[in-house]
């Protein structure tokens, strides 16, 4: 039987076992709490391929560790930490998030997509003016005048005109705002600029910071996906002899000599999360970075293995390299991510509208059709003035509208409709009018707010999701209170634990050094003969180095002997060594200590020793729980997921 099958296999079962409880049975029960085969299956296969340790896709020991997690969260139960605030906050705060991604209705969710995905595919570079406004402002002509004013001033004058005499950076802001693309602005914003000519100014437009206009300079297709490599050096050395500007120009030197990028990366990159690599980087686009000036140079290059000029940024020194460029991906491959952004997006708000006209053809919904013409009849002038108040016959209990078991009083429209009015404030109108609007945006949050509270009953998917959250969340806080701050905090017991096992806690052995580097024996040879007469770096560097050519950098520092800096066969030993061939170049090595290897202080050793006596608390900890909780194990239950598993 093949690994997919059996999986598919697993899958059905799940499934069925989900659907019909009769089939499933209790595999295990933490103090009378009891957890069905189906769970415990559903989270297993889940994190099947995430587990390393292939110890733990053994049934028996990821029952263990299952069950240690429920008897974590039953004594997260017991001390009532899911009762305290900050933790539902929190909780809460995830909830609102995860929901908005399943509350959805499919077809427009999939043309903004296809609209994302469009626009994704080029990159605006454009400037705007912007007068601020706040959002719940309703009479806007005074700052629609302002708006349409300036727009007039950089069609006649000119946008830096304007800028140089309007943008105080409080309430009026002329900017320029580069080359972005979808997802970089406001939904409305990028709208406008997609929907604007080259060239061109929109007309004004409004957003929750005020009234935009936006100018379009320029419309170029997505510069794609590069792949680079880059050789940085830090701004902040710990090499006494290096300064970061020399330090890249002599890199320069040596790769214009034709020398390998990849080994010089190794070699004296301060990225040593790429170095390792040769220097490259994971593959980034447009917009993607924190560095604009990274991205500008990187793209710059114009053919695969060009490298830059050395270059600046907050980082530090670099020069980057092109190894590949691939140009936007497939929409079907995009399509996934792209609808995970438009959920979160203000998009969002086009979709709940759609939503709600799937809800009322799935929901069960009655309506009072007496209801909008009794709230018509209450209204009074005073609305107007924001003094009006529900009259004292009103009556509250009355249904407004129902979905599916749930009833909408006339209470409930009538707190909604009170608060309103503050909207209406000086705007006399028709109460027809401001109870057919009224009553809309209220059957909208109801039937969304009713959608969003039984989203855990209607969707499995999104319970599981959340009951993982809950607990993980739990968990977090339980873990924080009774093993890593008591770890953190218990220096008695740190140091004690330190002392009965501070043999763990070592130094290997290192060497004070300073090492000359060159991509040619010779050179190094050379280099070798004047360091055995004693000769000093920059005596050595007048020698052989020149405006033309860098023939050697050298490098000073305290480094364990196995530094990927050193050569794997280095001989630690004071003095002058040999020539060692390592990384693609010659190295010749002054060692001016040997640093032996040694026990380290509980202040040197502090972060291990911090982990190791929580690893220790917990494990006590949670022999405790097994004491303090009851467990029992369906053996038959057991069995059959073994024979379910193996087969």
């Amino acid at each position: 039987m093949t690994t997919k099958f059996k999986f598919l296999l697993l899958f059905l079962l799940v499934v069925q076992l989900t659907k019909a409880q009769d089939q499933d049975a209790v595999l295990l029960t933490v103090d009378g709490e009891t957890i069905m085969t189906s769970e415990f299956l559903r989270v297993y296969n889940k994190n099947l391929d995430l587990v390393k340790d292939e110890s733990q896709k053994d049934i028996d020991s990821y029952l263990k560790l299952f069950t240690e997690y429920q008897l974590k969260l039953k004594e997260a139960k017991r001390l009532k930490l899911d009762e305290d605030p900050k933790y539902q906050r929190e909780f809460l705060s995830y909830k609102k998030q995860l929901t908005k991604n399943y509350l959805s209705e499919n077809k427009v969710t999939e043309d903004l997509v296809k609209e994302a995905y469009e626009r994704n595919s080029y990159d605006i570079n454009a400037s705007h003016v912007l007068v601020r406004l706040d959002e719940s402002v309703k009479d806007t002509t005074n700052v629609y005048d302002k708006i349409s004013s300036l727009r007039e001033r950089v069609l006649n004058e000119g946008f830096d005109k304007v800028k140089a005499d309007a943008h105080d950076g409080t309430t009026i802001f002329v900017e320029d705002l580069g080359y972005f693309s979808a997802f970089k602005m406001v939904y409305d914003f990028e709208s406008a600029a997609y929907n604007t000519p080259v060239g061109e100014v929109s007309e004004p437009f409004r957003t929750q910071f005020g009234y935009h206009v936006v100018k379009v300079n320029d419309k170029r297709p997505s510069r794609g996906t590069i792949t680079a490599a880059h050789i940085m050096v830090g701004l902040n050395q710990k090499d006494s002899l290096l300064v970061p500007e020399e330090r890249i120009n002599e890199i320069y030197k040596k790769l214009s000599q034709g020398e390998s990028f990849d080994a010089l990366a190794k070699q004296f990159s301060d990225d040593k999360s790429s170095a390792k690599n040769g220097g490259t980087l994971s593959p980034f686009k447009s917009g993607q970075l924190s560095s604009v000036k990274f991205e500008d140079d990187a793209f710059g290059l114009v053919n695969d293995g060009e490298f830059s000029e050395p270059f600046l940024t907050d980082y530090g020194w670099h020069i980057v390299k092109r190894i590949s460029l691939k140009p936007i991906k497939s929409y079907d491959e995009l399509k996934p991510t792209l609808e995970a952004r438009v959920k979160r997006d203000s998009r969002s708000k086009l979709i709940n509208q759609a939503m709600v006209e799937e809800l009322k053809g799935r929901y069960d919904i009655g309506y009072n059709e007496e209801a909008k013409s009794y709230f018509e009849s209450i209204i009074t002038d005073e609305y107007f003035s924001r003094s009006w108040r529900l009259p004292d016959s009103f009556e509250k209990d009355e249904v407004i509208f129902s979905i599916n078991q749930r009833d909408f009083t006339y209470n409930e429209f009538g707190r909604h409709i009170m608060a309103a009015q503050r909207t209406y404030a000086n705007k006399a109108r028709p109460a027809s009018e401001v109870v057919e609007k009224e009553y809309e945006s209220f059957f909208e949050s109801s039937i969304l707010k009713y959608r969003e509270d039984n989203l855990e009953m209607e969707n499995q998917e999104f319970a599981n999701i959340l009951k993982e959250y809950r607990d993980g969340l739990l968990l977090f806080d339980l873990m924080e209170k009774e093993i890593w701050n008591k770890a953190a905090k218990d220096s008695v017991g740190l140091e004690n634990y330190y002392e009965k096992n501070k043999t763990k806690y070592q130094w290997q052995e290192r060497v004070d050094f300073v090492m000359a580097s060159s991509a040619d024996e010779d050179i190094a040879t050379k280099v070798f003969k004047l360091m055995k007469r004693g000769k000093s770096q920059e005596e050595i560097e007048n020698a052989l180095n020149n405006d033309k050519e860098q023939n050697v950098i050298f490098t000073k520092g305290v480094y364990n002997t196995n530094d990927n800096r050193l050569p794997s066969d280095f001989n630690a030993k004071k003095g002058v060594s040999g020539v060692y061939n390592h990384n693609e170049a010659f190295h010749v090595i002054n060692v001016n200590e040997i640093l032996p290897a040694g026990t380290k202080s509980l202040k040197e050793a502090k972060g291990m020793v911090i982990n190791d006596y929580q690893n220790e608390i917990e494990t006590n900890w949670v022999n405790s729980l097994y004491d303090r909780f009851s467990i029992e194990v369906n053996k038959d239950a057991l069995n059959a997921v073994k024979q379910l598993i193996n087969n």
